[in-house]
């Protein structure tokens, strides 16, 4: 059997991460995948960036989300093409801050890291790591999509296991000839439980299996970590953070 961690979307949220590690160590994983959206928006992006790079040099699998664009290089159309309109200036000030914060070594890493990972289990189903669908950091596989949308996004991969993250919603869709894991957030929750998300899932023999699970950690102080950062934008963020709701 081969087990695999995915988590997601943590976006700057240190305290989170940590916990949510210690909570996937213990279930002796041979693999974690790491789906993108690392680290804007929470204060503590550096943190994050650092305890990523120790697992990325102890094989864990990390991808690229479409806020780490934004942060790396101020490539907002690559990011956010969906704001036609143009993207908030408390978005862009996030963006500024956490840039500044990095540094440049960080954030080379940053730019660094792949759009997508792949994996083989030890009985050669292929697992696919990708921000928020194949071929994609953009467009999601979000539950609401017209199911030919759904298929066509699919059909970019011939990974039997699709890792994805970017719309925050922790869910698992079994296809029968593929399935989405999709580990929610482990920083930023937008489904009502502000506890950090992520998944377990286990593959033996052709069968996937995949359990989605929650993390208590200090919930509070990464919000009030935020709301002292003092950003515009931060009192919706900080609000987010604390309810596990979207707040703007």
């Amino acid at each position: 059997m081969s087990r695999i961690a995915a988590l997601s979307d943590i976006h700057g949220n240190a305290v989170a991460l940590e916990a949510v590690l210690a909570d996937v160590a213990r279930t002796r994983p041979d693999v974690i995948l790491v789906a993108g959206d690392l680290v804007l928006n929470g204060a503590q992006p550096s943190e994050v960036v650092d305890a990523l790079r120790g697992l990325d040099d102890r094989g864990t699998l990390v991808v690229q989300g479409n806020t780490d664009i934004a942060v790396a290089d101020f490539d907002y159309a690559a990011a956010y093409p969906w704001m036609t309109d143009g993207v908030p200036d408390a978005i862009q000030d996030a963006a500024e801050w956490t840039h500044d914060t990095l540094g440049e070594d960080r954030l080379d890493w940053l730019r660094r890291l792949p759009g997508e990972r792949r994996w083989r289990a030890d009985d050669g189903t292929l697992v696919l790591a990708c921000h928020a669908s194949p071929g994609s950091q953009t467009s999601g596989l979000d539950a609401g999509l017209d199911p030919s949308v759904t298929t066509e996004r699919l059909a970019r991969t011939d990974a039997r296991v699709v890792v994805c993250g970017h719309t925050h919603l922790p869910e698992v869709r079994d296809f029968g000839w593929k399935i989405i894991v999709n580990p929610g957030s482990a920083g930023y929750s937008f489904d009502g439980d502000p506890m950090a998300s992520w998944a377990l899932i286990d593959v033996a023999d052709g069968n996937v299996t995949a359990e989605l699970r929650r993390t208590e950690y200090d919930v509070l102080a990464a919000a009030n970590a935020i709301s002292a950062r003092g950003l515009a934008g931060d009192v919706y963020r900080a609000a987010t953070v604390r309810t596990g709701k979207l707040v703007r």
